[in-house]
């Protein structure tokens, strides 16, 4: 890609990690980080291809992916606030499954709001419920 930058891998709980930092993240990211999510999954099969096991891959590029779980942490959180102050759904995305979870985690604890995928595909919106009683349904964790 013509892209310089520096590397450090690392392996945790099975899981292989590659941090990439350079002066060009952005475009190793890409919008909404697309273009980071396709060179992961390429990188994925062609590390797995040479494997007897396959391994989990990890790629983020300067801490992107932390940076991202935040941001939609925060996104859940407020959602869910505005849920309840307005007693209706609210829904959000689409969202790609591992954003999903961060936000269906994020409002796991919350005993006033529910969360579901919605959609078919891999790319999916979430719905934020109020819950008319604390002890009301389950959530859907994707």
């Amino acid at each position: 890609m013509g892209v310089e930058v520096e590397n450090r891998g690392y392996i945790e709980e099975r899981n292989l990690h590659l941090d990439l930092e350079g002066d060009s993240e952005g475009i190793l990211i890409g919008e909404h980080g697309c273009t980071l999510e396709a060179i992961e999954i390429l990188v994925h099969r062609i590390v797995n291809r040479q494997l007897k096991e396959p391994v989990k891959f990890v790629l983020d590029v300067g801490g992107y992916r932390r940076k991202r779980a935040d941001s939609l942490e925060k996104l859940g959180l407020r959602l869910g606030e505005r849920a309840k102050e307005d007693g209706k759904a609210i829904t959000v995305g689409p969202f790609n499954a591992q954003d999903r979870r961060i936000i269906h985690l994020a409002l796991q604890q919350d005993g006033l709001v529910k969360t579901e995928s919605i959609g078919e595909g891999p790319l999916k919106k979430i719905s934020i419920l109020p819950r008319k009683s604390a002890g009301e349904g389950n959530r859907s964790l994707e």
